[in-house]
């Protein structure tokens, strides 16, 4: 279990570096940390660069020391504060459609997954402060997941163009993997066999994150501003947020009941 969450905590490092890195290619925000930027504002180069530092900085602690406990938190609320959900709520014109959520639910997972890294850090677990990260770091995990499951049932016909060519069966799969977010999203959020759950949910983004979305990458990086390479950080990231899940369930159920 201590290579499994060693293994888990790298894996969103490492995503974590490499959204950080975009903001130095591509000069500017991506997506999933700014929805809204007023008109007539300038200077988003020179904001986007510092940011971008901060991330690499900050992904690399986590990757490589064992107190990054108060970087994990400080990320965590950076991507709360920085949420899209005010946007959603408040600006966008697609406030009630479920897709145009994509990006504001994974700065939300970004955050819980940051909090969930910080829970997994020695000194203070079993105590209060842990539990309650990672519960909340598991409701935004889960929120994600159940969301994101009932869009390959929203949008069947788009989700299976994502299945690669040679596998067949692609409406099978996408269904497939749909019923598999929900599922895991509520086994995390009720903590259902959550120790295997996360697991397995760990394994299959794993999986999805080989065959799927690096090829994808591969092919056309620089697609709608290197979306399809974003895509690759954030599943490597997703992954590991549910290995370290795992790791963390089977003491929190039995010695603090988080």
């Amino acid at each position: 279990m201590n290579y499994l969450l060693k293994t888990g905590r790298a894996f969103f490092g490492i995503g974590i570096v490499g959204l950080g890195i975009q903001q130095f290619i591509y000069s500017d925000f991506r997506p999933v940390f700014l929805a809204f930027w007023p008109s007539g504002v300038g200077g988003l180069s020179p904001a986007a660069y510092v940011v971008g530092a901060l991330l690499i900085l900050a992904g690399a602690i986590i990757i490589f020391s064992e107190k990054a406990k108060m970087v994990s938190l400080v990320l965590g609320l950076f991507f709360f504060l920085c949420s899209h959900v005010y946007y959603q709520l408040f600006l966008s014109p697609y406030d009630f459609h479920l897709g145009s959520w994509t990006n504001a639910l994974k700065e939300l997972t970004f955050s819980g997954g940051a909090l969930i890294m910080a829970a997994s850090y020695p000194g203070e677990r079993p105590g209060l402060s842990n539990r309650l990260l990672l519960s909340i770091g598991r409701i935004f995990f889960a929120i994600l997941l159940i969301s994101f499951g009932i869009d390959h049932f929203l949008y069947t016909e788009f989700v299976a163009t994502l299945v690669p060519n040679w596998i067949p069966g692609h409406t099978f799969w996408t269904y497939f993997g749909g019923i598999a977010l929900i599922g895991s999203g509520v086994g995390i959020l009720l903590k259902i066999k959550i120790e295997l759950i996360s697991l397995l949910l760990g394994i299959m983004l794993f999986i999805w994150f080989v065959i799927l979305h690096i090829p994808r990458a591969l092919v056309a990086p620089a697609t709608d501003k290197g979306n399809e390479l974003t895509s690759v950080f954030e599943a490597l990231a997703y992954s590991g947020i549910a290995f370290v899940i795992a790791c963390l369930s089977k003491p929190a159920e039995k010695e603090v009941s988080v």
